[in-house]
């Protein structure tokens, strides 16, 4: 499943690297001294006031919001949303070439004002539609894959990083021992999605290349229909060449190794442009990609729970204060809304 896509410690320019290809895709010198200026400003900003960023590929949700609100009382509004929205295409297209895991701004240009339309109308697919899009994944990984992605709203990181012991359910059929982590002892049905994980530290003994963006830890339901496919996956997954068993195993070139981020798009663009959602060069208006995915799960779930609390808990979004408050309610609030609510994405 490896890709030829360089990942991100290759590029030791990540502005360069987007300003070069955006002028190879005919963009002006006027238009690409506009983006230099702005993103150059971001740069500078993030990496004085915050220690953990040492370039844009390391900035977040929150890192991105910071710098939005340094802007006011010094720009006009609509010079805001002009830097917004270069700042919002800079990352959609690293992370569309597969140089960064996420576009961190995707759901800051979300929640800024409604007045500003410079978030993109992205496709609309019904959960009907979705149902029959994962109905033609045979493969048991794969299905997994998606299907993980799509009940849990998790980063393409995020899924990356799961180890075996950050999942429990019951593998009593399959003779599998998970040895699911303390933290999940009192929580049946669930997979536990840890903030610590960062590309290149070592978290249970394994040196990680993708990073987890998540304010705190977070525990997430996983219900029959994900517990399902997990157990298909599990009942033919290879031995792991890492002390760390991680949740999702390459079966293809890389057999037995962690899962990373580009093999993750390749699984999930090879399906979608069988099933026309997927077009070079169609943009995130109309290619379905992992980060469709957590785009799914957030506008499906918040439309039907009404609940925006436990659905940016359940994203990991939210602040400690708050996160506290459903991590010590957990079952009869997160839970229970959850199961009520999450789509059926099988017949």
């Amino acid at each position: 499943m490896a890709t030829n896509v360089d990942s991100a410690e290759d590029v030791t320019d990540p502005i360069e690297y987007f300003l070069e290809d955006q002028r190879y895709h005919g963009k002006s010198d006027r238009t690409l001294e506009a983006y230099d200026r702005v993103l150059r400003e971001f740069e500078t900003y993030v990496s004085s006031e915050f220690e953990a960023v040492e370039s844009p590929g390391d900035a977040d949700r929150r890192e991105c919001m910071a710098w939005i609100h340094s802007l006011r009382g010094n720009r006009k509004p609509s010079t805001i949303a002009t830097y917004a929205s270069y700042l919002n295409r800079f990352y959609d297209y690293m992370n569309r070439v597969g140089e960064f895991e996420e576009n961190p701004m995707a759901l800051v240009m979300e929640e800024m004002s409604e007045s500003i339309d410079t978030n993109p109308t992205r496709r609309d697919i019904s959960v009907s539609e979705m149902r029959s899009f994962v109905d033609s994944i045979g493969h048991p990984l794969e299905r997994a894959v998606i299907v993980t992605l799509l009940k849990t709203g998790m980063r393409v990181g995020e899924l990356c990083n799961l180890d075996a012991r950050d999942l429990n359910i019951d593998v009593s059929d399959i003779a599998y021992d998970l040895n699911s982590r303390v933290q999940l002892e009192r929580r049946p049905d669930s997979v536990f999605v840890s903030a610590a994980p960062a590309r290149g530290t070592t978290v249970n003994g394994e040196e990680r290349t993708a990073s987890n963006k998540r304010e705190r830890d977070t525990i997430v339901p996983v219900d029959d229909e994900l517990s399902r496919v997990l157990l298909q996956w599990l009942a033919i997954r290879p031995d792991s060449r890492s002390s760390a068993e991680p949740l999702f195993l390459d079966t293809g070139e890389s057999w037995g190794q962690r899962l990373t981020p580009a093999d993750i798009r390749y699984i999930v663009e090879k399906h979608a442009r069988e099933r026309g959602w997927y077009r070079t060069g169609g943009g995130a208006t109309e290619n379905v990609t992992p980060h469709y995915f957590r785009h799914f799960f957030t506008t499906h779930l918040r439309d039907r729970t009404g609940d925006r609390g436990v659905v940016k808990y359940l994203r990991g979004d939210v602040a400690s204060d708050v996160i506290d408050t459903y991590t010590h309610n957990w079952g009869d609030q997160v839970r229970t809304v959850y199961e009520s609510n999450i789509y059926s994405l099988f017949s």
